[in-house]
């Protein structure tokens, strides 16, 4: 038997060697087959046997937090984040289910990502709507790509396109996986619990699908629940059938909002202060849905919302959550003074009233030194007044607020009660330093009015290149160089950029 593993290795080894394994032959010359005669003669051989390849890294069940599993090699599975467990496999392997304090962490940890990035959507939506410039000089693709320079389109695979698009959906799947774990948690949440958390969460999905909705217009959205199908993108929405998905969304955010008991199971930053409990988290999402029927044109569902959000005609204006920031983390739309080259847009400054306090409160002119000129010109671009908003390193960042809330019943009051459209857009027009409203108040003329407000009472905060849009009026955008053009929407990333979401 010895003899025979012999044969059987000493066959192997050769055959790997290249050589071809001799017969049964007396190699010794001493009448016995030995196991040295099987070994070929490789004296005169420069090369080296051929290493034995190493045996394959060992499968595994993948395991995330919310339960869900893939079986796969570990360096896969810490790449994706999951919890490795090499010899098994998914189909009989219980991966351990999210305790409560796993949720909280979740949660934590979607806000975080919620906030991630939000700064770019503004960017990209401000200077595409020409609110302002940026004429840093630090990428082309500001006063180039963005701005339609000699015609230039978008690049569908290109920053400008693919980063809001693929954080949104990291938010939204981040959503998703917190969703998961409220429903596997052990012990279970109860009721209220789980439908407090789970509206959380689906409140700031059905907003980042909105973000991402605005700025892909007629190529729509893929809704959260394609994002695991082969082919997600042939799954994508209208325009219309988008607004409506989301705006169903949030109704079934609000009713689990609504069955949510009288506090979360978390703690949420000081952004959200004021909106922290289910009750008035609610107001939050009603406040969204308030501005999604009214880009579907839908005044009566528009006026509904407004009845279940933080409305207050005299409240405070900047009453509304945001994106916190600290010292620690701190708000990347800062400008430093006369240092950072966003500039307001000529016409922003041309267009308005005077005195209208907002000018000053959102921009200021830059001072000039001996080094330093105004008006800044950069690539064709010239102006004179500089973006400062938000006011301070450490400001947060609205998502909604009480005076948007404000105009939005106006414009939604419009073709049916003059008086209320009078005394909301009165409002806003008195807090910046303007007397009432006295021109025309026939509807077009209404909702002129109205689109000024917004457009200075709303600077920066991405509405403006949607309103002009969304009421017919794309054609006042102004282009500031020969051969420029407004994008009216952003391309859909290519099929390997999908792969993202």
């Amino acid at each position: 038997m010895n003899k025979l593993i012999a044969i059987v290795w000493l066959t192997l080894l050769c055959a790997l060697a290249g050589g071809e394994c001799p017969g049964e032959m007396d190699m010794m010359g001493d009448g016995m087959m030995e196991p040295t005669d099987m070994m070929p003669d490789m004296s005169n051989d420069n090369d080296s046997p051929a290493p034995m390849p190493p045996p394959p890294p060992p499968s595994g069940a993948c395991c995330f937090i919310d339960t869900s599993c893939f079986d796969g090699i570990e360096d896969d599975c810490d790449a994706a984040g999951g919890s490795f467990n090499q010899g098994e496999d998914c189909d009989t392997f219980g991966c351990p289910a999210p305790s409560m304090e796993d949720v909280r962490e979740l949660t934590h940890a979607l806000e975080g990502i919620f906030r991630e990035d939000a700064y770019f959507y503004l960017r990209v939506i401000s200077i595409v709507g020409r609110e302002y410039w940026d004429m840093n000089g630090d990428d082309p693709i500001w006063t180039n790509e963005l701005l339609g320079r000699n015609g230039q389109t978008l690049d569908p695979d290109g920053e400008l396109t693919t980063r809001t698009f693929l954080e949104r959906y990291k938010v939204i799947r981040a959503a998703q996986t917190l969703i998961r774990a409220a429903e596997n948690a052990e012990p279970p949440l109860t009721m209220e619990q789980l439908n407090s958390t789970v509206g959380f969460a689906k409140t700031i999905q059905a907003y980042s699908l909105l973000l991402v909705a605005n700025l892909q217009f007629s190529n729509g959205i893929i809704p959260e629940t394609a994002l695991d199908d082969d082919d997600p993108a042939a799954s994508a929405l209208s325009y219309a059938d988008s607004l409506q998905h989301i705006a169903d969304l949030l109704d079934t955010a609000a009713v689990n909002l609504t069955n949510g008991g009288a506090t979360f199971i978390f703690d949420l930053s000081h952004g959200f202060a004021g909106f922290d409990r289910p009750a008035t988290y609610r107001q939050f999402n009603r406040a969204l849905s308030a501005r999604v029927r009214l880009y579907q044109g839908d005044k009566a569902g528009s006026i509904s919302g407004i009845a279940g959000s933080f409305f207050n005609i005299n409240g405070s204006l900047s009453t509304g959550p945001g994106h916190s920031y600290s010292i620690e983390t701190r708000n990347p739309l800062y400008n430093r003074p006369d240092v950072d080259l966003y500039t307001a847009h000529a016409d922003f400054i041309g267009d308005a009233v005077g005195g209208d306090i907002r000018v000053g409160n959102k921009t200021r002119m830059y001072v000039p030194t001996p080094t330093f000129f105004v008006p800044v010109s950069f690539e064709g671009l010239v102006g004179s007044f500089q973006v400062e908003m938000p006011s301070s390193s450490t400001a947060s960042i609205p998502i909604i607020r009480n005076e948007e809330l404000i105009l939005i019943y106006a414009e939604a009051q419009i073709g049916s009660d003059v008086n209320e459209v009078l005394a909301a857009v009165n409002r806003v027009r008195n807090a910046a330093g303007l007397g009432n409203y006295l021109g025309a108040t026939n509807d077009a003329s209404l909702l002129n009015e109205v689109l000024r407000q917004r457009r200075y009472s709303l600077f920066g905060e991405g509405h403006r290149w949607i309103d002009l849009r969304r009421t017919g009026k794309f054609g006042e955008i102004n282009v500031d160089r020969v051969g420029d053009v407004v994008h009216m929407e952003f391309p859909r990333p290519p099929a390997d950029a999908l792969d993202g979401i």
